[in-house]
């Protein structure tokens, strides 16, 4: 049998009975702020060391997992803490807690206030979406750059960084690149070329150190490691050494302050290719830039500014390369090793660089490569950052070998002909 039919008064009677229904709104709770991150933080991580984990009694155990990672990638994130402890706490976690701070974020307490400042609006006017962490409070701006901080100082998965901090590996993500778009805007004037009167204090501190008359900086590259998958994979991302990479260009000052980067290239181009296709060569070209007074040496030779580099570039008016060592004279040798001594400061500022801020130095598993510069060029930020407040950072940091381990030096055979008798004058000054 069919069920009874409602009548047409029911229906309406139960429509104004639905419509009369009020709705009882119950008020949540303001969720506390996770002000307290830094203490969790350090109870849950100072005692991780890699002595520790070096001298445990399970080291054939770590290295099975290790070996089970290479076979399957898929089981990466499993091991991937085990084995980032491994390789980043190689050594002790410092007793002293501020100390201990610089060792995890790279930074003094009082430089992270600072980098906090500059992203504080950005962070809080547009928060990811959910951005809680495990026990329910939402995430401080303190914690949230703290996070950022540390993936990029460390170059751990997002899971390793979220299980540090007790939050999720899409929270990781989400925070690490809002952080990296505040930054990126906020900190540029961190990262500029110097004005007239601050380039003539750099070119006094090189003369000074290096004997160079009129020399405004160091210029060298370095290669960023990455994988991709076969569908973008071109020779334009193969570099000589077989590797996918993505090339980073930078000038620095003698303080290895960065001056003027370029990025976002790929690695198969070689290190004069690069220079070429950077906006800083155009302008020197033009002469807008590396246009500042003149120098007179004795003898009334007149020099240009310029800036210094390896034999991977063209020896040009504004870019002097050293001579080929083949039977120099004495006075040539002499040349070499000063030119050598300030080029190093390049080196140096990349190995300082990719030491500090590891996802640089770490291969790249398929980054975004839309992306990856804006890593790039906020980690070159917050190198700046800690030379322009005077941090000092963790002993332990810098690579111990070059930046770029494992690449030959390029040789570049262009000479411009005014570049060759910039040389041979700033070589004859040096001598008499």
């Amino acid at each position: 049998m069919a069920p009874p039919k409602k009548s047409k008064k029911k229906k309406k009677e139960s429509r104004k009975l639905n419509k009369s229904k009020t709705m009882s709104v119950v008020p949540l709770e303001p969720k506390a702020i996770d002000s307290d991150w830094w203490d969790s933080f350090w109870v849950k991580n100072s005692s991780i060391s890699g002595s520790s984990l070096l001298f445990s009694p399970f080291p054939s155990l770590f290295f099975l997992f290790f070996f089970i990672v290479i076979i399957n990638r898929r089981k990466w994130l499993i091991v991937d803490f085990l084995f980032l402890c491994y390789v980043n706490f190689g050594s002790t976690v410092p007793t002293d807690e501020a100390e201990g701070f610089k060792y995890f974020f790279r930074v003094s307490k009082q430089t992270f206030e600072y980098i906090c400042s500059l992203v504080r609006e950005d962070l809080v006017s547009r928060p990811p979406s959910g951005l809680i962490n495990i026990e329910g409070r939402l995430l401080s701006v303190e914690k949230q750059v703290a996070i950022a901080l540390r993936r990029l100082a460390s170059g751990e998965s997002q899971v390793s960084v979220g299980a540090a901090f007790g939050v999720g590996q899409s929270t990781v993500s989400q925070v690490t690149w809002r952080f990296i778009e505040a930054l990126e805007e906020r900190a540029r004037h961190h990262l500029k070329w110097p004005d007239s009167s601050r380039m003539e204090e750099i070119k006094s501190k090189l003369e000074a150190s290096f004997g160079l008359p009129n020399c405004c900086g160091a210029i060298d590259a370095t290669h960023i490691i990455m994988t991709l998958p076969t569908v973008q994979t071109s020779d334009d991302w193969c570099d000589p050494e077989n590797n996918y990479s993505m090339l980073l260009q930078g000038i620095v000052d003698h303080e290895m302050r960065f001056l003027d980067i370029v990025t976002g290239w790929p690695g198969g181009m070689t290190v004069s290719r690069l220079l070429k296709c950077s906006g800083f060569f155009k302008l020197c070209d033009s002469e807008e830039r590396l246009n500042g007074n003149v120098r007179t040496l004795s003898g009334g030779m007149k020099i240009r500014e310029y800036i210094v580099g390896g034999l991977g570039y063209p020896l040009l008016s504004w870019l002097i390369t050293p001579y080929e060592n083949n039977g120099l004279s004495t006075s040539l040798s002499a040349f070499n090793a000063m030119h050598e001594a300030a080029r190093l400061l390049a080196v140096r500022a990349f190995s300082q660089l990719k030491g500090s801020w590891r996802i640089l130095n770490k291969v790249m598993w398929r980054p975004d490569k839309r992306k990856l510069p804006s890593i790039i060029l906020v980690c070159c930020l917050l190198h700046n950052i800690i030379i322009d407040t005077g941090d000092k950072l963790h002993p332990d940091v810098a690579l111990s070998g070059h930046h770029d381990s494992g690449y030959r030096e390029q040789s570049c055979k262009q000479v411009d002909p005014m570049g060759r008798t910039a040389r041979e004058n700033i070589a004859k000054a040096l001598t008499t």
